[in-house]
């Protein structure tokens, strides 16, 4: 049965990116491999996945072009959702950590949800289905 088994984040930098995903986000570090171009093959997945669910593939930009989408990929709408099965836990860690938060939680009847952007000012959900 076909998948989604990765989703490419144009980044800034790989060390910046690795740290905002896996420290703020509490994500971990599937793999960081350099590769022969100089680039690097880095994956982070949400904690607890182990490479079970869709992963981010960090990818550093390499052209003008590239470095103008780093945060708008989306046209500055929401484009990750970031599901959780305990909101409370992950709101509190990522207001700790700094998140950038648009609004309040709310509570819709398709769970809680909240709009936050990463460190490039991409737009994210953060959801607890019902």
């Amino acid at each position: 049965m076909p998948y989604l088994g990765l989703v490419t984040l144009v980044v800034r930098d790989y060390d910046e990116a690795i740290a905002f995903y896996t420290g703020a986000l509490g994500f971990e570090l599937r793999e960081d491999t350099a590769r022969d171009d100089g680039s690097r093959w880095v994956i982070v997945d949400p904690r607890g996945s182990r490479g079970q669910g869709t992963g981010l593939l960090l990818a550093r930009a390499s052209t003008p072009e590239q470095e103008a989408r780093i945060g708008g990929q989306t046209g500055g709408r929401v484009g990750l959702f970031l599901n959780t099965d305990d909101f409370d836990r992950d709101y509190k860690h990522m207001v700790a950590a700094g998140v950038v938060f648009e609004e309040e939680p709310r509570h819709e009847a398709y769970g809680s949800v909240v709009v936050f952007q990463d460190l490039y000012g991409n737009r994210w959900d953060l959801i607890e289905p019902r």
